[in-house]
């Protein structure tokens, strides 16, 4: 005789429908040793199917967001995700790691301006995405991470020693802005949205989904799946009084200029930028994580600080419009240093869509709460017909800083260039780089001390830079290359050329990722500087102790080959010690297509200790203190 099972709860304390358990229960225990030791329930009685398995509910759901391309590495919870993915024409990528899933999936939303999907094995795989998990967070990228988990009868039981098993929610829930799980079948919809709207609302950033082993196959029958639009705000303007308030400020400025930041980029608004800035004449200053040039005013765009024509423009300003930035520490709050002198005489303007960060990091005079996608278009019809003479000194600003990007190319050719027994200095590791990049490439870059040398000497205005800024986590970078590469090609059809300009410290994080590049014959070159130490923890003993110091723990062997670790992965490696063979062996690696990397030998005394603008670099921190 068959043990009746009363009607009961999950573990979690909420009511079971009979025919859920089991028809659930059952399919596990099947032919499961896992429950050999209990009498097996009695079958389900016999229903018709419900038609949609949850896991193509899922996929449904994702692609009315305009997603298809997937990162992760399948366990038996994913395997028919990854496998109905493939055959709905997805992008579907397994990494070698899980933290280089989530940073391809970061790296696909900042290209595409979506939110993007990425999962990760139950236990020791959601453990190692932890890093891109909360990179994600502080980076602001709107990935939709879904973790694999046990059955529920199998997680809530009283037992120990359990295989592949952890509570995951308590490990990654204050790292996203949503943490959910899907519990039952019926929940898919409303989860996966919600997931989705919290992910895309307010400051984006990235929301966590739970997936049970026991709801896989179960099927729903469910409605034609909702445009974005119908179920959350989208491209959401601002106030209209706001907006002609704003418009009055524009119009009354003398001097006006743009700050913009990473959203520009991500939110894919550079051409509504392109349109403001050119209606009023202003100069655009880019902030440190918005290093994406413009399509069509790449000549009268500036980096903070590092660009002396952008200080001259911040401190002549009396007006700032603010756009896609928190205003934060690289930015000096918008409010000391750069910013102090012509303070009293400067109004700002500030889009933002997360209506609690106006008025945090400094007052605003006229806050415009809204999608950039949305508001900037309403700024520039609201402008349309009023007179707008322009920035008076914008003509000399665009002069004086092409003259400076030339100068710090000439001056580069004055430092140690590899042909003598000190290897080249890194300025010209980045000049000669920088200079061979592809107009149409997207540029990916990662390190410490040779992102530094980038914000000062580098000579291309790509259109896409991939970077992690905000978190500053080295090793992002090749993954990041990967996930914004194939997701492009994924989005457009079109085969760009990437480049990703490193250094050997952190292109050791994630070397694996070599083999998807390969095996996706992505057409990117990576650049590789190569010191044999971690540069900038060099710099900070010898400032902090002086010179002869022990420098324990931040020098490795001399002995690594980038080039012929390449080759072992089936890509292309070159070995280049004199500045001047940089150039060429780019471009014979574009021209022979596919994965080249190129082992620069740099000077590690330079690369620690000379630093152009460091003194810039370091009031990032903590205004002036670390």
């Amino acid at each position: 005789m068959t043990e009746a099972r009363p009607q009961g709860r999950t573990g979690s304390g909420r009511p079971r429908p009979d025919s859920h358990m089991n028809a659930t229960e059952s399919r596990s225990k099947k032919g499961n040793p896992m429950y050999a030791d209990e009498t097996e329930a009695a079958p389900a009685a016999t229903t018709k199917p419900k038609g949609t398995p949850v896991y193509k509910r899922i996929l449904d759901l994702f692609e009315a967001e305009g997603i298809r391309t997937l990162y992760g590495i399948p366990d038996p919870n994913f395997v028919h995700f990854f496998l109905e993915a493939e055959r709905r024409g997805w992008t579907v990528v397994s990494p070698h790691h899980e933290a280089s899933a989530g940073f391809m999936a970061a790296a696909t939303a900042r290209i595409t301006g979506q939110p993007a999907l990425c999962i990760g094995t139950l236990g020791p795989g959601m453990a190692n995405m932890m890093p891109a998990i909360q990179c994600a967070k502080v980076e602001n990228d709107p990935v939709i991470f879904m973790g694999g988990q046990r059955a529920r009868i199998t997680e809530r039981r009283v037992r120990r020693g359990r295989i592949q098993f952890v509570r995951q929610e308590p490990m990654i829930e204050d790292s996203v802005k949503f943490s959910s799980s899907i519990e039952y079948a019926d929940q898919t919809d409303e989860i996966v949205r919600e997931a989705i709207r919290v992910a895309m609302s307010g400051t984006p950033g990235p929301c966590y989904i739970e997936y049970p082993h026991h709801v896989i196959l179960e099927e729903l029958d469910v409605p034609e799946v909702l445009p974005p639009h119908r179920y959350r705000l989208t491209n959401q303007g601002a106030d209209g009084d706001r907006i002609a308030e704003a418009a009055e400020l524009i119009a009354n400025a003398k001097n006006p200029i743009i700050l913009a930041g990473h959203a520009v980029y991500t939110s894919k608004s550079g051409q509504a930028v392109r349109a403001l800035a050119e209606m009023i004449g202003a100069p655009v200053i880019q902030t440190s994580g918005g290093t994406a040039f413009i399509e069509g005013i790449e000549d009268r765009t500036f980096p903070y600080g590092f660009s002396e024509v952008s200080i001259d423009a911040v401190v002549d300003s009396d007006l700032c419009i603010a756009l896609g930035t928190e205003l934060g520490e690289p930015s000096h709050y918008g409010r000391w240093r750069h910013w102090v002198d012509n303070e009293a005489n400067r109004k700002w303007i500030y889009v933002q869509q997360d209506a609690t960060a106006i008025g945090v990091n400094r007052q605003i005079d006229c806050p415009l709460v809204g999608d950039l996608r949305g508001v900037v278009p309403q700024l520039v019809r609201a402008l349309e017909g009023k007179t707008l003479p322009g920035h008076p000194r914008l003509a000399e600003f665009i002069a004086r800083d092409a003259q400076q990007i030339k100068d710090l190319d000439e001056e580069s050719q004055t430092r140690d260039d590899g042909t003598g027994n000190i290897p080249m200095n890194t300025a010209r590791f980045v000049v000669e780089a920088t200079k061979a990049c592809p107009k149409d490439a997207i540029m990916i870059r990662d390190g410490g001390a040779t992102v530094i040398y980038t914000w000062t000497y580098n000579q291309a205005k790509p259109h896409d830079v991939i970077w992690n800024q905000n978190y500053g986590h080295i090793g992002t970078g090749l993954p990041y290359a990967t996930g914004a590469m194939l997701a492009d090609q994924a989005a457009t059809g079109k085969v760009r050329p990437g480049m990703l300009v490193t250094s050997d410290s952190s292109f050791l994080f994630h070397i694996g990722e070599l083999e998807v590049a390969v095996r996706n014959n992505l057409q990117l070159v990576c650049v590789v500087g190569v010191d044999f130490q971690w540069g900038l923890e060099v710099g900070v003993y010898r400032m902090t102790f002086g010179e002869g110091t022990n420098e324990a723990g931040v020098h490795w062997s001399d002995k690594v080959r980038f080039d012929k670790i390449a080759e072992g992965f089936g890509a292309a490696g070159e070995f280049v010690t004199d500045a001047a063979d940089i150039g060429p062996a780019i471009e014979r690696a574009y021209a022979r297509g596919g994965v080249t990397v190129i082992h620069c030998k740099i000077d590690p005394v330079a690369n620690a200790t000379d630093k152009p603008q460091y003194s810039e670099f370091r009031t990032w921190y903590a205004e002036g203190t670390q």
